[in-house]
């Protein structure tokens, strides 16, 4: 599980500290000039926020990678993501705008399944959404394996079929079914959450 961090704005739509990257981002992202940095402890944050200034170079550090952030994503595009309690256990996903964040579609909990199986449902879900909406934008998913099955059109699970897992199983074979009789201009894209942080659908449970 990767350390938990807080970061100190202390220039954008909002100041102060955050504890997690998603809200800090929600701040600085787009924000021209915005000042921000991460720390190991709350103590640190909260001294760095209360008086000790921070580097210019550390601040165009900070600014640089924004920018970067800002040009490689494609935000006019659809994320997807699953919640999962347990893996396999209880999954549920959902789409959203990746510029705004608004809930485009989900699908309720389900009672036993994956979380690569919940990503490809996603995935083909978004694609059928964006076929209907007649769209060509891109689709964001941090599964590279579910965007892998989504290619070769056919999921590699090893989930057991059985009564339990009928429901979960039922949906991924409509959904191959669908990947193998319909076709999309669309390109899936892998999230990079290590320089991008947490995808926009991120259920907020790690």
């Amino acid at each position: 599980m990767a350390k938990k961090k807080f970061y100190v704005v202390w220039k954008g739509r909002k100041t102060g500290i955050f504890t997690s990257w998603a809200e800090c981002e929600a701040q600085v992202k787009g924000f021209t000039g915005a000042r921000f940095k991460s720390f190991p402890t709350k103590e640190e944050a909260e001294a760095a926020l209360s008086g000790e200034s921070r580097p210019k170079s550390q601040s165009r550090s900070n600014d640089k990678v924004a920018k970067e952030i800002n040009e490689e994503v494609e935000w006019d595009s659809i994320s997807v993501d699953v919640g999962c309690r347990g893996n396999p256990g209880i999954v549920e996903y959902k789409g959203v705008d990746t510029k705004t964040g608004e809930i485009l579609f989900s699908h309720d909990e389900i009672h036993i399944g994956t979380n690569n199986m919940g990503e490809f449902l996603a995935i083909v879900h978004g694609l059928a959404y964006l076929k209907d909406q007649g769209s060509s934008k891109t689709i964001y998913s941090d599964s590279m394996t579910a965007i892998k099955w989504v290619k070769q059109k056919k999921a590699k699970s090893t989930l057991e079929r059985n009564e339990k897992t009928a429901y979960i199983w039922s949906l991924m074979d409509r959904a191959e079914r669908w990947l193998q009789t319909n076709s999309y201009p669309n390109k899936i894209k892998k999230w990079h959450t290590e320089k991008w942080g947490e995808i926009k659908a991120d259920y907020g449970r790690k």
